[in-house]
């Protein structure tokens, strides 16, 4: 190398050009060990499953098959709406067995009974009855048990009581509180209300995992079985962790613009089943056991 370059060069480039390369080096190293990661927003989880859920056991001859296309299935805890009694009890380890997770379901009261009682001591004694019949099917603790609720729009102020002496107690018992409900716009005079969003402004911030109703078409995609579910978010209830997509039967006042992906009688059937009628409601989740009941 000349020496006359060196004289010309003043000392203050050598040491700007050394300072460039030292810069250069350093951010080539830090974009190879911490790659740019994309500014697009990704979602907590970008996997959901498949479960199903339906008030009659379907049998263990069954199970089977609906394990082919669901990862997790409903659970009840007490006699489910409009039965006398609970053709669920003691099925635990064999649906365990099967290969499913679980969705735990605890049949709530409607309005018409909490009027005429104390809600609030029966939240308080409705969640005993579920802490004690989870137990005794042998759910572990911390399994979030949901609180069914068959009643949309803005919950009344007995209804209110209610649930959160029913969360309450719950929760202390050692279980998780979630909350079956509507996730849909109910109109109420000029305002919409979202039940799911209404329960939880009242909460005051208690712990609730949140399992919504929306089989409207869109957002739902009917009675399908994809490959790669909806986000249970998809359903329009920000945090909700579970979304009812479909049921049977088809409601028609919600489900009109997807009314041909249910069967001719209304029901969503599910593959793999034969001739069998064995209609199920339709749920995706971003865990396989999203009760966490395994």
């Amino acid at each position: 190398m000349s020496r006359s370059l060196f004289r010309k060069t003043p000392r203050s480039t050598f040491l700007a050009i050394f300072v460039a390369l030292l810069v250069a080096l350093s951010l080539q190293r830090i974009r190879r060990e911490f790659p740019v990661q994309a500014t697009t927003p990704q979602p907590a989880s970008s996997n959901a499953y498949l479960g199903f859920d339906r008030n009659d056991y379907p049998g263990d001859e069954n199970l089977a098959a609906l394990r082919r296309t669901f990862a997790f299935t409903g659970y009840w805890l007490n006699a489910p709406p409009g039965a006398t009694s609970n053709p669920w009890t003691g099925k635990r380890e064999v649906v365990k067995n099967a290969g499913f997770g679980f969705l735990v379901l605890f049949n709530g009261r409607l309005d018409a009974e909490l009027k005429k009682a104390d809600p609030q001591s029966l939240g308080h004694s409705d969640a005993t009855a579920a802490l004690e019949s989870a137990q005794r099917e042998g759910f572990p603790k911390n399994t979030v048990i949901f609180l069914d609720l068959e009643e949309g729009g803005r919950m009344l102020a007995e209804q209110n009581a209610y649930i959160f002496a029913w969360v309450d107690g719950v929760n202390r018992g050692g279980f998780r509180a979630g909350i079956y409900c509507s996730g849909i716009s109910a109109i109420e005079g000029s305002e919409t209300v979202i039940t799911a969003e209404d329960i939880r402004q009242h909460a005051n911030g208690m712990p609730i995992v949140y399992w919504i109703a929306n089989d409207a078409c869109p957002p739902s995609p009917g009675c399908a079985f994809p490959q790669r579910p909806p986000l249970p978010q998809q359903g329009g209830v920000r945090f909700a962790e579970v979304w009812q997509f479909a049921q049977s039967p088809r409601r028609k006042d919600f489900a009109h613009g997807c009314r041909g992906t249910y069967a001719r009688d209304g029901n969503c059937y599910p593959p793999d089943l034969g001739e069998q009628k064995l209609f199920v409601d339709i749920d995706a989740a971003g865990s396989q056991d999203p009760s966490g009941g395994r």
